[in-house]
């Protein structure tokens, strides 16, 4: 590992066994924090990883980074976590993984807007755009970042209305009505010896 910058001597050793437990290594960020190196992988899989595989993956790498002895003697913190959702989509792999979503465009040239991602391959995205289709090409986004929504609606099935939630009203009196015992039309209960 001589010669190699730490960064580059960690994700030499950490990114294969990574994918072949199935995770994608998305970064490694390095940085100084009192006396210790602060080592922190950014992981991630088709449809988000679970805390016990970021937990599998803790194990994984610490011991990696002991045998291998990337960072010497030098004492370090590891934290392997996931991407946040302000992640940059940078890979076709990103754009994938956010189908359905509403995403923040800013292309090479012309004026940023907001679509919804309908589909995405290995060098363009089709994006639903106020109701019109747009192709984005990867290669012609400066930027592209997910945009967070309170009440995404459900895409699986294709477009279509949302439901309306139950008012407060009727949510309080069906709570009440349960809580206050059967109805007073309910009939009562049969114990075994009527039947």
């Amino acid at each position: 590992m001589s010669g190699q910058q730490p960064k580059e001597a960690v994700l030499e050793v950490v990114t294969q066994p990574l994918a072949s437990s199935g995770l994608d290594l998305e970064d490694v960020e390095m940085s100084v924090a009192g006396r210790r190196q602060l080592v922190r992988l950014l992981v991630d899989k088709s449809g988000g990883v679970t805390l016990d595989e970021i937990a599998e993956a803790t194990r994984l790498v610490s011991s990696l980074l002991d045998e291998q002895d990337v960072l010497g003697d030098a004492p370090y913190t590891l934290e392997v976590t996931s991407p946040g959702i302000d992640r940059p989509l940078t890979l076709p792999r990103h754009w994938q993984r956010n189908i359905s979503r509403l995403v923040k465009v800013t292309p090479r040239e012309g004026a940023p807007f907001i679509g919804r991602v309908m589909a995405a391959g290995e060098s363009s995205a089709t994006l639903d755009v106020e109701g019109d289709t747009k192709e984005v090409s990867y290669a012609d986004t400066a930027k592209a970042r997910v945009e967070i929504e309170f009440n995404r609606p459900d895409l699986s099935n294709g477009p279509r209305r949302s439901q309306k939630a139950p008012r407060r009203s009727q949510v309080g009196a069906r709570a009440a009505r349960a809580a206050d015992g059967p109805h007073k039309d309910a009939e009562p209960a049969k114990s075994q010896e009527e039947e």
